[in-house]
């Protein structure tokens, strides 16, 4: 397969804006990028940041793109399935197919805490696969890609993914550095074990425009179908990262 660039969009602080999000991601369509991923979150770290709808944003963003894919990742245990089916299957309408829905357990305890839900991992596990198999069903004859959230060298994670369409894969440690080469080639080799070939594996990291492909190459012979660039408030060159396109 050949590898997929995308930029990947948290929805908190000065991302936390739908207008931000949509502009950025129109943005990396008009410079080449193949797709954008947006993160779902309920809270943020800081006292005062606001949090964007990362579905609503993914809405806007289909209504004014016309190419990139978009990944919108859904913590599935936290959310109404039933709800998620609609929606996801209106973004998928609005955006002739471009939808993968990247199905997490979500990695902020407190969002369960803090809302009255239970953030046992066993219980949130059962729940995401148990809606994730409602989805499914729900969806009816809507074809939409659905990846999962996957922590190497955990299993779990890639095994369920492995029943589906990709993996997102993370690592420790992948919040401040870039996952070794060798740890993702564990990975694939893995989850592919599991899914076969054609089966999308994605990765999130930091790339520099002028050696990005030299930097972004190993991570494609090791198996890798999609980068996913890390972009935030973290880095003050993220909207300036996308102008510069992914590797050519």
């Amino acid at each position: 397969m050949d590898l997929k660039y995308a930029v990947g969009l948290p929805t908190v602080g000065a991302f936390g804006d739908v207008r931000t999000l949509t502009d950025l991601a129109v943005s990396a369509e008009r410079h080449g990028w193949h797709g954008v991923q947006l993160w779902d979150h309920l809270l943020a770290d800081e006292p005062g940041w606001p949090v964007a709808s990362s579905t609503v944003a993914a809405a806007a963003i289909a209504a004014r793109t016309s190419r990139i894919r978009i990944i919108l990742t859904v913590v599935l245990p936290r959310r109404q399935v039933q709800e998620v089916a609609q929606d996801t299957a209106a973004i998928h309408a609005l955006s002739a197919g471009r939808l993968t829905v990247l199905a997490t357990i979500g990695a902020v305890d407190r969002e369960y805490t803090e809302l009255g839900l239970d953030p046992d991992l066993r219980t949130r596990g059962k729940a995401l696969d148990d809606r994730l198999d409602t989805l499914r069903g729900l969806w009816g004859a809507d074809d939409i890609p659905i990846w999962c959230g996957g922590r190497w060298p955990r299993r779990v994670g890639l095994r369920r993914a492995a029943r589906f369409d990709g993996v997102l894969a993370t690592f420790e440690g992948h919040h401040t550095r870039n996952s070794p080469v060798s740890e993702v080639a564990e990975a694939t080799a893995f989850v592919r074990g599991l899914a076969g070939d054609r089966f999308d594996v994605a990765v999130e990291g930091a790339s520099e425009a002028a050696s990005a492909r030299e930097h972004i190459l190993p991570y494609a012979n090791a198996g890798l179908t999609w980068w996913v660039e890390a972009l935030g408030w973290w880095r003050a060159d993220s909207a300036a990262r996308i102008t510069e396109g992914p590797p050519t």
